[in-house]
């Protein structure tokens, strides 16, 4: 496995499930739960950030006040969408791309096998590695979602077609 590619196609899948969406579909509610893709995609961006945080910290011990906060908060993820609430999809959207892009240069610096090093994330557990954790929490995590969105445009077809 190469984490780096697993991040670039996890983006690109998520990307591409959005493309042909309607503008005034990505406020709907109930595409998950109460979430509307605007909304997941404001959980998305939220993702993305504590990615950039993890491997900031893998590189130069940034601190990591998202995950922090996605450990103790029982609520992050409704949290994290509020917060975003009052923006435009363009500017979730653009959130998201600016960490993911982030992910992607800090990605490009850290050697292959740290990726592969078991326990580099002492939190994570000691008989996992970095890739796993990418592997798990953000790329299946994608996929999961993207799933969503792509029956709710399938809705969206047959009201419309």
């Amino acid at each position: 496995m190469n984490a780096r590619d697993v991040m670039k196609y996890g983006h690109q899948t998520v990307m591409k499930t959005l493309e042909g969406l309607p503008p005034d579909a990505w406020e709907t509610k109930g595409v998950v739960g109460m979430w509307s893709v605007k909304d997941i995609m404001a959980h998305l961006a939220s993702y993305e950030l504590v990615l950039v945080e993890v491997l900031g910290s893998i590189l130069d011990k940034h601190p990591t006040p998202t995950l922090e906060l996605m450990w103790s908060q029982s609520d992050f993820n409704d949290q994290q969408v509020a917060l975003r609430r009052g923006k435009t999809s363009s500017d979730v959207i653009s959130e998201y791309e600016a960490h993911h892009s982030q992910v992607m240069e800090f990605a490009q610096t850290i050697p292959l096998a740290t990726f592969r090093q078991n326990g580099v994330l002492p939190w994570y557990g000691a008989d996992y590695d970095l890739e796993d954790y990418i592997v798990y929490t953000f790329y299946g995590h994608k996929r999961e979602h993207s799933a969503q969105i792509t029956l709710y445009k399938k809705r969206l077809q047959g009201i419309h077609g």
